[in-house]
């Protein structure tokens, strides 16, 4: 009899314990909020040493500040252990909801699985998770974007005009996207000569400008996955002193002033300060319980100097 009641008593501590835990995790799910006042929005970008995710940031914080969210900012430094390691530190400040800029979109899926343990909603932007519950991502339509830029070369130099690709991070979403959207028309109608990473890094994209330049002789164009790239690549034509059109990409401030002068031909602009914006306003409305799509485009524009 002793045996059983002992037995009993084990059993019921089991489920006890169990019963604690369950209790335990559910209340990691955050509540539904009524009011954005003091709302703890933790943000992590890939890098601000450029222009354009500077952009983003300070969509995000005007927005959120005219909301009364309070907002926390970590910059990964294009540093992926950096990134999740950050993402970490937000998730023990228990902010209540995440917007992530993933400098890899692979990589940082074991951040936003630590987020969805910890009941915080995560929303992408510009660049998304592989893996991971995403409560929506927003960003520019890249593909569409890397079509345009294809097109916009064709339409300057003709069919089967030797051109050079500069590609951005690998594993990112938005290279893979925007190298998509590129391919689509280029292998059809463009000749692509190389197709070479200089990491969306200004620098990068002079050094590896300069190596192309110097194996191929007949390029007549560029096209770079972002603005930076696409900066760099004319510091070196320059220096080359090559007649080379090149097409960039974000519509970043640099890269609008080097449009109005003439330096470079065209870029795809996006709007990151409106990006930072829409992700504010959907993070309010997943707060506040509302549904939200699962992709928010915004929209983006050719930008030449006609």
């Amino acid at each position: 009899m002793k045996k059983v009641l002992s037995l009993f008593m084990v059993l019921s501590l089991v489920v006890l314990a169990a019963c604690s835990m369950e209790s335990g995790f559910n209340n990691n799910k955050k509540e539904v909020k009524e009011s954005m006042k003091d709302v703890k929005v933790g943000v992590s970008i890939s890098t601000l040493n450029n222009p354009f995710f500077v952009a983003l940031k300070d969509g995000i914080e005007k927005e959120a500040k005219a909301k009364g969210m309070k907002v926390s900012v970590v910059d990964a430094q294009d540093d992926t252990a950096k990134q999740i390691s950050g993402i970490e530190d937000l998730i023990l400040q228990n902010v209540d909801i995440l917007l992530v800029n993933p400098t890899d979109s692979a990589a940082i899926s074991s951040a936003v699985q630590s987020a969805n343990e910890a009941g915080i909603p995560v929303i992408t932007i510009d660049r998304s998770s592989e893996e991971g519950d995403i409560e929506t991502f927003i960003a520019s339509d890249n593909v569409a974007g890397g079509e345009t830029a294809a097109e916009y070369l064709v339409k300057q130099l003709g069919e089967k005009a030797k051109v050079v690709e500069l590609e951005g991070v690998s594993g990112a979403s938005a290279t893979r996207e925007r190298g998509k959207g590129f391919h689509n028309i280029a292998d059809k109608q463009l000749d692509v000569l190389t197709s070479q990473t200089a990491e969306f890094d200004r620098t990068k994209g002079l050094n590896v400008m300069e190596n192309i330049l110097q194996g191929k002789k007949d390029i007549q164009a560029v096209f770079a996955h972002n603005d930076e790239m696409a900066l760099g690549a004319v510091e070196a034509i320059k220096a080359a002193g090559k007649d080379v059109i090149v097409v960039g990409f974000d519509g970043n401030e640099d890269a609008l002033k080097a449009v109005k002068n003439g330096d470079l031909q065209a870029t795809v602009a996006q709007q990151p300060v409106l990006i930072g914006e829409e992700a504010v306003n959907a993070a309010e409305k997943v707060l506040k319980g509302e549904k939200v799509d699962s992709t928010i485009s915004v929209p983006l524009k050719l930008v030449t100097k006609e």
